[in-house]
This record gives structure tokens, C-alpha cells and sequence, in this order.
């Protein structure tokens, strides 16, 4: 019989941070990613001074540091009713070292966590591994049924199952952690276009005919966004690749001249964006993180290190009682009740911005329904340097900071 203290269902950012941090802490953890490596295109790739302040402590900056990396300080939206770009939130104002927002591949970051991961003899990574089912036991879950690539089907109990595999989780299909969805007005295209000398820098919107624009410097390219209504996915792309190129031209007039990068649909990437969280994270033996626990808007982008404070929180939570194998109710309660205001708070605000920026520009009419309203809030946001500098602190840390286990510091 195979058998774990920790499963980690899911590679991403939650669950190869919490593996890393358990096995420091000389827990028994085993991570089971589905994939056979870490390459995905068009995945979250901001790095936010919270998890670079984490990595650094953990004694991975200097490694992380040589990455290839583009380091973002300014994040600028379409907040007047001209389209006026507005610096919303200044990173480098804020104090300490990491003053700005690395954009790093996420496969660079998780090859990063999952090498430093196995030096520790209590950590294993199953790549090509799927979790397929729950094992229970008394209405406990105590591990995981798996399929490999080649289909060799097995087993794992563990001492306690983390759900790190994001909004499809295995975990969400169980009825009594109560999934609850709140309305998204729009879908994301993703794509690539050249970048080019005199471009703007750092992350960058610009809103257009029942689009918005959302563009990510990635140094020698941007990665693109378009917010488009929900649901209308099938219709616009019927409609033809060269209306798309002209609306976003019409968004951000500096790419007007080479949209045309773009040669068929096949280049561009469907999101289908949602905003939900599950009531309850937890059962016996079971615990939710991340996106898993409460699937993030692209909005602030802060999806990643929303997890990775999960998993920060979960180990520092974790750590004794798995070392003495006697993880209960009241543990994985308790890191519910610490993570789930942050989120909570998070996704308020991203609906609010879903709700007077997104939705109302993707119907043609003015962020927060009143072009002299929207004037007025971008001047206000421009000129107060006090406000300018509340939504670039909650976009570096979140609302709360988490610190790792002792133990796992080196």
C-alpha cells in the first residue's frame, strides 16, 4: 500500500510552495501533477512582491533573480472616457526591496520551487499523474485513486489531501463544500504581439468598442488580453479575424501598426473567466487551496499569490500536526478562517470592477456609467498620491501578509 502524510493534488504554484515548505519542515509530502511538465502558454506569470519577499526568504531571491524576467512597476487602465491611460497604482513608491512586479514564465518558477522541492528526502513529485477519486474511510478523506500517462491506476492514502488543481478541481465535484458563483461579464482572448522600442511600459490597458485591452510587457513581446462579452466567443470569431484587429487597434492605437502579427483564430486562446469560491475548503482529511478553494477574475492578476499565501498559511497551520499525524477538523478549519477574508475581499473588489468598468464598457458606455465620473476618479487617483499608492500596496501584498514556518527557513 502507498502511502503519504501530505497529498498534493495539482503542480501549480499552491501546491509545489506548500510541498516545499512541508518538506523543509520534514514532512512526508507527495505532489501529483497530471501533466508531464511544467510548459503552459497564456498561464498567470506575475510575480508580485509578496512571493518575491517569500522566495527570498526561503533563500531562492538570488536564484529567482537570474530568471529571465521583465519587472513591471506601474499599472495603468483606461479609467477616462477618452480612453486616457491612468496610473492606478505605482509600485515603486512603495518601500523595501521589492518595489515592483516580476513577470517570469510560470514554468521557470515552478521548475524553481520543484528542483529546490527535491533535495528534501521527505518530498517526491509524480509527474504524468492525475488524482481521479477520492479514498474515503468513515466519512474521512484518507488519500487519493490515480491514473498514470501509460494508465497504471493506484492508490495513495495520506495523512491529509491538499486540493491544489485549481477551478477544476476534484475537490469541487463533492456536494458539500458548496460552490457559489457570482456573474462575469466577459471572456479573455490571449495572444502575443511584437513589442517595440518607445512602447509603453509595464502592464497597460485601453478600452474599445465593446472591448477592453489589457497588455502585459514581457520585454521582446506583449502578451495580450481582450475582455469581450461573455459568451460571445463563437460569434465574434465567425465574424472575422480583421473586425478583431481593427477594435483593438482602436483600443490601443500605439499596436495599430502590427495587429496583423496575427494570422488565424488559431493564435488566439479562449479563457473562459469565472469568479467563484467554495463555501467550505475543508472536510476531514481534505483541504481546498487556491484557485481550488476560489477561482480569481484576471482583474489585478493576482491569482497566483493569492495561492501562494494559501500554501504559506497552510503550512505554517499544518506542519506540527502532520508531524505528529493527528491533523483534525479544527486545522484545516482554522486556515479557512484566516485565507477566506483576503479572498473574500479580493473578489469583492474585482466584482466591483467587473460591475462599473467591465461590464459597461463591453455594453458601450462609460466606466462607472457617467464619463464625468470616470474624469473625476482619474484625476483623483492621478494627483493623490495617497491613493495612488492604497491599490499599488493591495496589488503587491494582498490584504493580508503570510510568513513561512520557521523551519522552513534557511
Amino acid at each position: 500500500m502507498e502511502r503519504t502524510t501530505c497529498c498534493v493534488v495539482g503542480g501549480g504554484p499552491a501546491g509545489m510552495v506548500l510541498g516545499l515548505l512541508l518538506a523543509r519542515a520534514g514532512v512526508d509530502v507527495t505532489v501529483l501533477e497530471k501533466h508531464g511538465d511544467f510548459l503552459r502558454d497564456f498561464r498567470g506569470d506575475t510575480v508580485h512582491p509578496s512571493t518575491l519577499a517569500l522566495l527570498d526568504e526561503l533563500g531562492l531571491g538570488e536564484r529567482f533573480a537570474r530568471l529571465p524576467q521583465r519587472r513591471v512597476t506601474t499599472v495603468q487602465l483606461p479609467l477616462g472616457s477618452d480612453g486616457t491611460l491612468v496610473t492606478v497604482g505605482d509600485i515603486a513608491a512603495l518601500r523595501g526591496r521589492f518595489n515592483y512586479i516580476a513577470m517570469v514564465p510560470q514554468w521557470d518558477l515552478l521548475d524553481l520551487l520543484a528542483d529546490e522541492a527535491r533535495r528534501e528526502p521527505t518530498f517526491s513529485v509524480r509527474m504524468n499523474t492525475e488524482a481521479t477519486g477520492f479514498l474515503r474511510e468513515r466519512g474521512r478523506v484518507t488519500g487519493v485513486r490515480y491514473r498514470t500517462a501509460d494508465g497504471r491506476t493506484g492508490e495513495l492514502r495520506a495523512t491529509l489531501t491538499v486540493a491544489c488543481d485549481g477551478r477544476g478541481s476534484l475537490a469541487r465535484s463533492l456536494p458539500e463544500l458548496a460552490l457559489r458563483s457570482f456573474a462575469c461579464p466577459m471572456d479573455a482572448w490571449w495572444f502575443r504581439l511584437p513589442r517595440r522600442d518607445g512602447d509603453p511600459h509595464g502592464l497597460v490597458g485601453g478600452a474599445g468598442e465593446r472591448l477592453l485591452a489589457a497588455m502585459i510587457d514581457r520585454g521582446d513581446y506583449w502578451q495580450c488580453a481582450a475582455l469581450i462579452p461573455k459568451g460571445s466567443d463563437t460569434e465574434r470569431r465567425a465574424a472575422g479575424l480583421e473586425p478583431f484587429m481593427r477594435s483593438y487597434a482602436a483600443a490601443a492605437p500605439w499596436l495599430a501598426d502590427r495587429v496583423r502579427a496575427l494570422r488565424s483564430w488559431d493564435e488566439v486562446k479562449l479563457l473562459d473567466v469565472r469568479l467563484d469560491r467554495l463555501r467550505r475548503w475543508h472536510r476531514p482529511g481534505l483541504l481546498c487551496l487556491g484557485d481550488a478553494a476560489h477561482a480569481m477574475s484576471p482583474v489585478f492578476g493576482i491569482g497566483i499569490n493569492l495561492a501562494v499565501e494559501d500554501a504559506v498559511a497552510a503550512a505554517r497551520h499544518l506542519v506540527g500536526p502532520l508531524r505528529t499525524g493527528t491533523v483534525g477538523l479544527r486545522d484545516v478549519r482554522a486556515i479557512q478562517r484566516r485565507r477566506w477574508p483576503t479572498a473574500a475581499l479580493t473578489q469583492a473588489l474585482q466584482r466591483f470592477a467587473h460591475a462599473r468598468v467591465i461590464a459597461p464598457v463591453l455594453a458601450g458606455q462609460a466606466p462607472f456609467g457617467n464619463p464625468r465620473r470616470a474624469r473625476r476618479i482619474a484625476e483623483r487617483l492621478t494627483t493623490s498620491r495617497r491613493l495612488n499608492r492604497l491599490p499599488a500596496y493591495f496589488l503587491a501584498y494582498g490584504a493580508v501578509r503570510e510568513r513561512p514556518p520557521a523551519a522552513s527557513v534557511r
